[in-house]
């Protein structure tokens, strides 16, 4: 039986204690059940192990803040302008609380050394084997969730690369073919006239050119792309070691600062359009409280989801006590730039002509692909995701892998399995489902129910009882959080 193995052993003393439910650890087994231990072997030298997990966790981290800045503008229109800011600030507290109970989550086990141990070694501590699966499970839902929505921006990216080489090379204007505004920075609405969904093909009609047709049939967002991106990415996520990959996480930085001088350059070009209506809408206006709302709250929960990394990444401190600061202080940036982004693109959204609910779920789509700065956004975006994708692909093999096989690279057959099936998923969303906004707010509250609301409250209520601290006020605030996290996730699919 695994779980009366002794799983964690003091190197010092070699004293075995139990934890709260007879769960023991032992450090020979210790490593290969982390869901986020990678091998030090894998990827440079020994010597930078803890930096090297520490990169590939960040790695997980940035990509959810990336695509979360994209769709902020139209979860804010779904759930009104007002009541979208609340919630962000109300949701990045929430969430910075219960990472600070992460963060917290060690030091309450006093019976053992707990300096090394990641936060699935905390759930398997107090949950046993159940804790172990179900962290690797819904971490698991977490990247996959993460991959696909890659897939579906770096194909939305790529679709709308090549579409603005042709239109500059054939000197075609594609805001004719669709409802937008004309003037000098035009702004366009893809879903108008096609039932409020955006339209998948390159929008281009021009029935009597023979290679305007041809491009039109090989270059379609929905049919062809997605397809394009297997024969350049599959490879990437066969490779032993993403190291390389791991190089290019500066582009993370370069490309949301690029995205904020976008923002804010649009919004001086185009000028407030705002009215503030509480609960009416109007022809183009959206009221300031819409019941949508929870759609928001499960796109936030992934955007602020960094709960099962947090002790790996704060681990490279060299001032520990400083922890709780730098968590404040990450979060408070995180808040304020969706913030920024969020309220910029919906206040300078040019209502009217066009309404509020144009808003695109990828904002950059609300401009048009011969729009040059845009298109340089989404240059660095594509390279970005793709050098990024790579190290999610490898952080879902080390989990899965070697979690089934004890090893995270088993034989060239089972990674390219794992891989073909991830790849596939992708390219079926790509072509059936490119709602990144759903496809986020589905697979963060399903995630963030277990790594943000569940484990943390539950880990504490347990370490109260057992130091025979717990109060009433203290356990309703915690159950009421897990409450708050099951209606997140079941509210989802009534919206």
């Amino acid at each position: 039986d695994s779980d009366s193995k002794h799983l964690l052993i003091s190197e010092v003393d070699h004293e075995v204690n139990s934890g709260p439910m007879n769960i023991q650890f032992d450090s020979s087994d210790l490593r290969s059940k982390r869901p986020f231990y990678i091998e030090p072997t894998n990827i440079v030298n020994v010597n930078n192990a803890i930096q090297r997990v520490s990169d590939h966790a960040s790695a997980m981290n940035k990509r959810i803040h990336y695509y979360s800045r994209l769709t902020t503008p139209a979860d804010k229109a779904l759930a009104g302008f007002t009541t979208g800011m609340c919630v962000i600030i109300l949701m990045g507290l929430l969430t910075l609380y219960c990472c600070y109970r992460v963060v917290k989550s060690r030091t309450m086990i006093s019976s053992l050394d707990t300096t090394m141990w990641e936060y699935p070694d905390v759930c398997r501590y107090y949950f046993g084997s159940f804790g172990q699966w179900s962290s690797l499970l819904f971490s698991l839902v977490s990247l996959i969730g993460a991959m696909i929505v890659y897939w579906v921006l770096m194909s939305n990216f790529l679709f709308n690369t090549g579409k603005f080489i042709f239109n500059f090379i054939h000197h075609i204007n594609d805001t004719d073919t669709v409802l937008s505004t004309n003037n000098s920075n035009p702004v366009i609405c893809p879903s108008a006239g096609s039932g409020g969904q955006p339209d998948n093909s390159s929008m281009i009609f021009y029935a009597n050119d023979t290679e305007i047709q041809l491009f039109e049939k090989w270059w379609n967002k929905s049919k062809t792309v997605p397809f394009y991106l297997v024969g350049l990415l599959l490879p990437l996520l066969n490779f032993k070691s993403p190291s390389f990959f791991s190089k290019f996480n500066i582009l993370g930085t370069v490309s949301v600062l690029y995205l904020i001088f976008l923002v804010t350059l649009k919004a001086v070009r185009l000028g407030f359009h705002l009215e503030f209506h509480w609960f009416i809408p109007t022809e183009f206006f959206v009221p300031e409280i819409r019941f949508q709302f929870p759609q928001l709250t499960g796109v936030l929960t992934l955007a602020f989801f960094i709960h099962n990394c947090i002790i790996t990444l704060l681990k490279n401190n060299k001032n520990q006590e400083n922890n709780v600061r730098d968590l404040c202080i990450a979060y408070l940036l995180v808040t304020l730039t969706y913030l920024y982004i969020g309220v910029l693109v919906f206040a300078s959204f040019p209502s009217p002509p066009l309404s509020k609910d144009c808003i695109e779920q990828n904002f950059l789509d609300n401009f048009p692909s011969s729009d040059t700065l845009s298109f340089i956004a989404r240059i660095f975006l594509l390279f970005q995701m793709m050098t990024v994708y790579p190290l999610l692909g490898y952080l879902a093999r080390v989990q899965l892998l070697g979690h089934v096989f004890g090893d995270v690279y088993p034989s060239i057959f089972h990674v390219l399995v794992l891989n073909l099936i991830i790849v596939g998923a992708g390219v079926i969303m790509a072509c059936f489902y490119p709602n990144i906004g759903g496809i986020i707010r589905y697979s963060g509250a399903a995630c963030g129910l277990a790594f943000v609301f569940i484990y943390p409250s539950l880990i504490y209520i347990i370490s109260l009882y057992h130091e025979e601290r717990l109060t009433w006020p203290k356990l309703i605030f915690h159950v009421f959080i897990i409450i708050l996290g099951l209606a997140n996730l079941i509210v989802q699919f009534f919206m």
